[in-house]
């Protein structure tokens, strides 16, 4: 669509605000050529038609997870999402899964309050452009590299359905820990793991996987989790004593 010449894509979004029995639906056009994403078109609605618009955003650069929305029904982070990779209207609803705020605002206690106790925020420095590795190291890695988004506790279908789940989040970073040599209790950290809402309760969909804007590959470390709860029932084990003294020989 043109606008005075001007190219315009047309967003549906999705307003709340608190007081309101009901969410609606309010459609915008805005301007945008090839590189718009969806923060742009939002903070441009919210400069220049509505400021009441309900937004969170900080890094603009798919580091700080804090602008995660869905984009036509897929978890997204809205600052390295562009409006020209789909068709048509685009639709911009919150994050599911978690108490919408305000917009497309959700409030994220219920996600951070999934994690582990031993749950430090960690991560390497980050290697400046020009700036060269130590002698013997080829590559940076970093230490920690979910940026708790909750896109994945979103996208989970699992969580969507019980609201007590723990969330691919928390379960990865859990099996995170377990990797850490200096990491907590094993056993405890294990126990939490273990129980019903935990591990097990995964059903492997894989889209938090899918969702996850960082490559943390939740759904695979969750799998990794449940080897280790394995292996710790299977070395549990007691083997029992034979009953009698031929059984012995």
């Amino acid at each position: 669509m043109t606008t005075n010449g001007a190219s315009t894509r047309r967003l549906r979004l999705h307003r709340y605000r608190r007081g309101d029995l009901e969410p609606h639906i309010e459609e915008h056009d805005v301007p945008a050529d090839e590189d718009t994403t969806v923060l742009a078109a939002l903070r441009w609605i919210q400069l220049h038609r509505d400021p009441t618009l309900g937004l969170r955003h900080s890094c603009f650069h798919a580091s700080c997870g804090t602008c995660g929305v869905r984009v036509n029904g897929r978890e997204r982070l809205a600052c390295v999402t562009k409006l020209s990779e789909h068709q048509g209207t685009v639709t911009v609803d919150p994050m599911a899964n978690m108490p919408v705020l305000h917009d497309v605002v959700v409030d994220m206690q219920p996600f951070f309050a999934r994690f582990p106790d031993q749950h430090p925020i960690v991560r390497a420095s980050e290697l400046l452009p020009n700036a060269d590795t130590v002698d013997g190291i080829d590559e940076h890695e970093r230490f920690e590299d979910c940026i708790e988004c909750g896109l994945c506790l979103s996208a989970c279908p699992v969580a969507a359905t019980d609201a007590t789940y723990l969330g691919p989040a928390a379960l990865a970073y859990a099996q995170r820990l377990l990797e850490e040599p200096r990491g907590p209790d094993r056993e405890a950290l294990l126990d939490w793991a273990d129980q019903d809402n935990a591990a097990w309760r995964c059903h492997a969909a894989f889209e938090c996987t899918e969702a996850c804007p960082s490559d943390v590959r939740p759904a695979q470390r969750i799998m990794a989790l449940r080897r280790e709860l394995r292996r710790r029932t299977q070395q549990g084990r007691e083997v029992p004593e034979p009953a009698n003294e031929e059984a012995r020989s």
